[in-house]
C-alpha cells in the first residue's frame, strides 16, 4: 500500500464507463480491484442462470412447479458451509482460500452441464454456491483491506459492479436456451471459462499486507474464532446480521423470482427478458460506484436506511404492476439493489478487525441462514394430527369445544 498513485488506469478500465470516476489507485491496488472482480462476475453469471433459466431448466430436468420454491431454498443452503472456508481464510490466508473458491465454483458449475437428473443438479449446484459465496465474501474483505479509507465505499461499489457483469453476461446468453430444453446446458459449459483466469490469479495475486502483518493466531478449536468474534464485538455481530436477515428473506427472494414472474406472469419471452436484463443492467451497475461515493461522503448509516426504504417500495410496485410500469420498476429496484449491497458489505468489512474480518463475513451468512430453523423450532406449535379450531382458536370467539359442550348441555 506504499506505491505511489498513478494517474494512468489500466487498459481494462477504459471499457467500463460506470468506473471513469475512479479516483487515484496504485498498480498493485488496480491490480487487485481487476482481478478479485473478474472472479466474481463468473460466480455472478453462475448464480444468474438459475432465476433466468429457471422456465427452460424445469422443463430440461423434469422440475415440477411445487418444487421449485424446495429447489431454491436447498441452493441457499449453501451460505452455511461457506462460513468454514471463511474461517480458514482467517489463518491461512486472503490469497489461497480465494483460489481454491474460484477453481470450486468454476469446476461445479461446468459440471452442472452434465446433470442427469435434478437431484444431482442440485448437489452441484450447492457445492457451487458454497465456494462462490465464499469466494464473494473473501473478495470483499481483500479489497477493504488493500485500499485506503478515503474512497473504500466506491472501490468497493467499484467490486460490485464490474461483479454485475456476470448478470448481462447470463442475459446477453440466455435466448440460446430458448430453442431446446436442453439449452441451459450450454449456459454453464460458459461457466468453465474462470479456468483461463487461475492461472493468472495464481501468479498476479498478492496477500493482502494487513493479513501479512498480523501476527497468525493459535487457534485449534474450528469455533474458536467465532467465539472470539462474538466476545468481542456482540452488538455490531447481532445487528449486521439481523440487517442481513432481512434483506435475505426479503429483497433477495424479490430477485429471484424477477425473470420468472415477467415470463410466467406477464408472458414476456426469454429474448425480452433478456433484452430487459442487458439494457437495465447496464444503467443498474452504475449504483455501486454511486451509492459506494456517495457514502464515502455522506455517510454509510443514512445511505443505507434511505437505500432499504425505496427498496421496499419498488419491490412492491414491481410485484403489483403491470405493462409499460414493469421495466423502469424492475431498473429501478436493481439499481438501488446493487448499490444497498455495496454499502452492507463495506459496512460488514469496516466493522471488524483483520483479524475477524472473514470469519465476522462468513459467520453472519450463517446465523441469518440459521435463524429460520430456530424460528420454527421455538416460536411456532405442533399442528400435524390436530384440528384447525385447536391450533388458531379465535380469541373474541368462543371455541368449537365450547360451542359443542353447550350444544350437548
Amino acid at each position: 500500500m506504499s506505491d505511489t498513485l498513478v494517474m494512468t488506469r489500466p487498459r481494462w478500465q477504459r471499457w467500463l464507463p460506470f468506473l471513469a470516476g475512479a479516483p487515484p489507485l496504485t498498480q498493485r491496488q488496480w491490480r487487485v480491484l481487476g482481478l478479485v472482480s473478474l472472479a466474481s462476475m463468473f460466480d455472478q453469471y453462475d448464480i444468474s442462470l438459475f432465476g433466468m433459466a429457471l422456465p427452460q431448466i424445469q422443463a430440461g430436468l423434469g422440475v415440477a412447479e411445487a418444487d421449485v420454491g424446495w429447489l431454491g431454498s436447498i441452493l441457499r443452503l449453501g451460505a452455511l458451509p461457506a462460513l468454514f472456508i471463511a474461517l480458514a481464510a482467517d489463518r491461512i490466508g486472503r490469497r489461497r482460500a480465494l483460489l481454491l473458491t474460484v477453481l470450486g465454483y468454476t469446476v461445479l458449475t461446468g459440471a452442472t452441464a452434465l446433470a442427469p437428473d435434478p437431484r444431482t443438479y442440485v448437489v452441484l449446484q450447492f457445492r457451487a454456491r458454497v465456494c462462490g459465496t465464499a469466494e464473494m465474501l473473501l473478495a470483499v474483505v481483500v479489497i477493504s483491506e488493500e485500499l485506503d479509507p478515503a474512497a473504500r465505499g466506491w472501490r468497493i461499489g467499484a467490486f460490485f459492479a464490474i461483479k454485475s457483469c456476470g448478470v448481462g453476461l447470463a442475459a446477453l446468453l440466455l435466448p440460446l436456451a430458448a430453442g431446446s430444453p436442453q439449452g441451459w446446458r450450454g449456459l454453464y459449459l460458459v461457466g468453465l471459462a474462470p479456468l483461463l483466469v487461475i492461472a493468472w490469479l495464481r501468479r498476479s495475486l498478492p496477500e493482502t499486507a494487513r493479513f501479512e502483518a498480523r501476527a497468525p493466531a493459535d487457534e485449534r478449536g474450528i469455533w474458536l474464532p467465532v467465539q472470539r468474534l462474538a466476545r468481542a464485538y456482540p452488538g455490531r455481530f447481532a445487528a449486521t446480521c439481523a440487517i442481513a436477515l432481512a434483506v435475505s428473506l426479503g429483497i433477495a427472494a424479490t430477485d429471484l423470482m424477477g425473470a420468472k414472474y415477467l415470463q410466467q406472469a406477464h408472458g414476456w419471452s426469454p429474448g425480452q427478458v433478456s433484452l430487459l436484463y442487458i439494457a437495465g443492467g447496464a444503467f443498474a451497475i452504475c449504483g455501486a460506484p454511486i451509492a459506494g461515493a456517495l457514502s464515502d461522503r455522506f455517510g454509510r448509516r443514512r445511505l443505507t436506511v434511505v437505500a432499504g426504504v425505496l427498496l421496499v417500495a419498488l419491490a412492491l410496485g414491481f410485484y403489483n404492476g403491470a405493462g409499460l410500469w414493469l421495466a423502469p420498476l424492475w431498473m429501478a429496484f436493481i439499481f438501488l439493489l446493487v448499490g444497498h449491497e455495496t454499502l452492507l458489505s463495506t459496512y460488514g468489512a469496516e466493522l471488524f478487525p483483520t483479524s475477524h474480518r472473514s470469519t465476522s463475513a462468513g459467520a453472519r451468512l450463517v446465523g441469518v441462514t440459521l435463524f429460520a430453523p430456530l424460528v420454527v423450532a421455538f416460536a411456532l406449535p405442533e399442528t400435524a394430527g390436530r384440528s384447525l379450531e385447536e391450533i388458531s382458536p379465535e380469541h373474541d370467539e368462543p371455541t368449537l369445544e365450547d360451542t359443542l359442550e353447550r350444544k350437548i348441555a
